[in-house]
């Protein structure tokens, strides 16, 4: 179990916050010989095995990145699909999430959403409000750069980091503030941000990996934490024993 980690400020968090963009499912499908939906549906459980780690681990909070604001440029069918795959997955989970103690958030713009995925999203998370085993974040219709953008608008003269960050939770259309991302994890073999979370990971430590999503293990999740576990975190300090 995950007990402690560093934050950016110094001081140690009780848990740990993990992202993580799920990449690789159309690929998954496309190598055998299925469409690229039948790779969405089959990432339906490693995110059950990913949410049930996170428990098992000890991590506080698990972000997802699920769908892009740029996803919406994929073929009508396939975002049709995605958006079913969320509104039945939310449908289906809440129950259980809300025993197990998962507060639910889902960020990004709401207005582009389908009225069935608004109504399970809001149901969800009323339902799972009181959770505090793990807070898990959907990030759909999510873009790190219209996030940032809405929040400088609402700056109105306020210059420190945490006082932005604020503005930045609001423009995400989250109501209270994250942890700063301390480790994220791409899978699907691409080595890149892909604008998602660009403000909260400034100092989060990178791992990417090979594996398509669909085929992420809880095992994988250990991996990745024992990697991260294993670097040394500084923050652009030194300690004095080694300071000239």
């Amino acid at each position: 179990m995950i007990q402690s980690s560093l934050s950016s400020d110094g001081s140690r968090a009780p848990s740990l916050h993990v992202a993580i963009i799920m990449d690789g499912s159309g690929r998954w499908a496309q190598a055998r010989g299925l469409p690229r939906t039948a790779g969405h549906r089959a990432g339906v459980p490693a995110v059950r095995r990913v949410i049930q780690a996170a428990l098992d681990y000890g991590i506080g909070t698990l972000t997802l990145d699920a769908f892009s604001c740029n996803n919406w440029q994929r073929p009508t069918a396939e975002v049709g699909s995605l958006l079913d795959i969320f509104t039945r997955f939310l449908r289906g989970e809440t129950l259980s999430w809300k025993a197990l103690g998962i507060r639910l958030r889902v960020l990004g713009r709401r207005d582009r959403l389908p009225h069935d995925l608004l109504d399970a999203i809001a149901a969800a998370e009323a339902a799972t409000a009181n959770g505090d085993r793990l807070r898990l974040r959907l990030a759909i219709d999510y873009s790190s750069r219209e996030t940032l953008l809405r929040a400088a608008k609402e700056l109105n003269g306020c210059h420190a980091p945490s006082e932005f960050s604020r503005h930045l939770t609001a423009a995400a259309g989250e109501p209270e503030a994250s942890p700063d991302v301390d480790l994220l994890i791409r899978t699907g073999g691409e080595l890149r941000l892909s604008d998602f979370m660009l403000w909260e990971c400034a100092y989060a430590e990178l791992y990417f990996t090979s594996r398509l999503w669909p085929d992420f293990t809880a095992e994988d999740l250990a991996a990745a934490l024992a990697d991260f576990c294993a670097r040394d975190r500084r923050f652009g300090r030194i300690p004095e024993s080694v300071a000239v």
